[in-house]
């Protein structure tokens, strides 16, 4: 392996192979409250941020029958950075849309976090830097 550092400047893109695209367009844009950016007939892009010199960091939800990748994955989670400010009222937010809502700390980093499922069943994480944490 090579010792010399990555150019990566920042996140991309996340894509997720799903069933049910529209359900799942409906929960990114409702519930997580992403800004949709395009819709084709079975790809759907989101705005997460801004990104790195003019690439837009996105989430892009792909229709499971027209991808020709591996069917197992190794997603662990997908996390949103949000303000410590923000964090009650997400809480508050998240379970009013009817979502489990489970809560956790991160000591070694100082970061707070509420994770929630998707309606596939990926678990989104809704993260934030608190200093007393």
């Amino acid at each position: 392996m090579s010792k010399t550092r990555s150019s990566v400047k920042a996140l991309g893109e996340i894509a997720l192979k799903v069933t049910d695209l529209n359900k799942m367009q409906k929960f990114y844009e409702e519930v997580i409250g992403l800004t949709l950016m395009k819709r084709f007939d079975k790809i759907v892009f989101f705005r997460i941020a801004e990104g790195f010199e003019g690439h837009t960091q996105i989430l892009a939800l792909f229709d499971r029958d027209m991808t020709v990748t591996q069917e197992r994955s190794t997603l662990d989670h997908i996390a949103f950075t949000i303000s410590l400010a923000d964090f009650e009222k997400e809480r508050i937010r998240l379970e009013q849309c009817g979502l489990k809502v489970r809560l956790s700390e991160h000591k070694w980093v100082h970061w707070r976090s509420l994770y929630v499922l998707d309606p596939e069943g990926n678990t989104v994480e809704f993260v934030c830097y608190d200093k007393k944490v």
